[in-house]
């Protein structure tokens, strides 16, 4: 299990007061990183379960919505803890629309949280990164880095996108000892997915598709992100990798 084992690494991970950035917080703070979380809300939950694994924890506030806090984000990691060996970029928006009514703003607002900024941040983890010479950057992508899905065209261009930054930054920085991929998590209970399985006969229709029998718990992604951010994955680049019970295997 040594191949797994994040003692002494530092993590950054965005949107982590809930949902999948919070599981991914609590197992990599399992695996032995220190974690810094970076969002808008409150992070009190989190802290309490990454503190109780007897992990060291860090928030910084912040709206991930511009690039404006991008530098501040890496910089105060350091001056934190030492080091950014980890960054998880989970923080992410959805608008839902018919495309035939969808706005610009909330094109606009997707675009910047979904993709802009992950580009924006990853750049600012990776000057500090290539300076050792070591890193792990996992991106959240979805199931609609692969297929096209209905009524939020901002956030499957997002995700679409980036499936392609993830492997054109692979492609960049594999040989200088940093490992990019990411993670398309299928139909997880969060927030994002909420209106989805209030509509019954869609939440009906998802879950008779998944193989596995069930939505996914934002715990199922956690092994990923702890196998992607250890030495287990260092031959692994560019990679997205699907966690979805099966969905795309149908």
């Amino acid at each position: 299990m040594t191949m797994f084992d994040l003692s002494g690494q530092v993590a950054v991970v965005t949107g982590a007061n809930t949902g999948i950035g919070q599981a991914i917080a609590v197992a990599l703070a399992g695996a032995g990183a220190s974690i810094v979380a970076v969002g808008r809300s409150s992070m009190d939950e989190t802290q309490a379960a990454v503190q109780t694994l007897g992990a060291r924890f860090h928030t910084i506030k912040a709206d991930l919505g511009s690039i404006e806090p991008v530098k501040a984000i890496v910089d105060e990691t350091v001056a934190t803890f030492g080091r950014l060996d980890i960054l998880v970029n989970n923080a992410g928006i959805i608008r839902r629309a018919d495309a035939i009514d969808f706005t610009e703003a909330d094109w606009d607002a997707v675009m910047d949280v979904n993709l802009k900024t992950v580009f924006f941040l990853s750049q600012a983890a990776a000057r500090h990164m290539l300076e050792r010479g070591s890193g792990k950057i996992i991106n959240i992508a979805s199931l609609l880095s692969f297929q096209g899905g209905i009524r939020i065209p901002s956030y499957t261009a997002a995700k679409s996108g980036l499936a392609g930054l993830t492997r054109l930054l692979a492609c960049e920085w594999a040989g200088k000892g940093i490992n990019v991929n990411a993670i398309a998590p299928g139909y997880v209970v969060t927030n994002n997915t909420a209106a989805l399985r209030e509509d019954l006969e869609r939440s009906a229709g998802i879950l008779a598709r998944i193989p596995a029998g069930r939505w996914g718990d934002p715990a199922d992604l956690g092994g990923a992100a702890v196998f992607l951010a250890s030495k287990a994955s260092d031959y692994v680049h560019g990679t997205v990798l699907p966690v979805d019970g099966g969905w795309l295997a149908r």
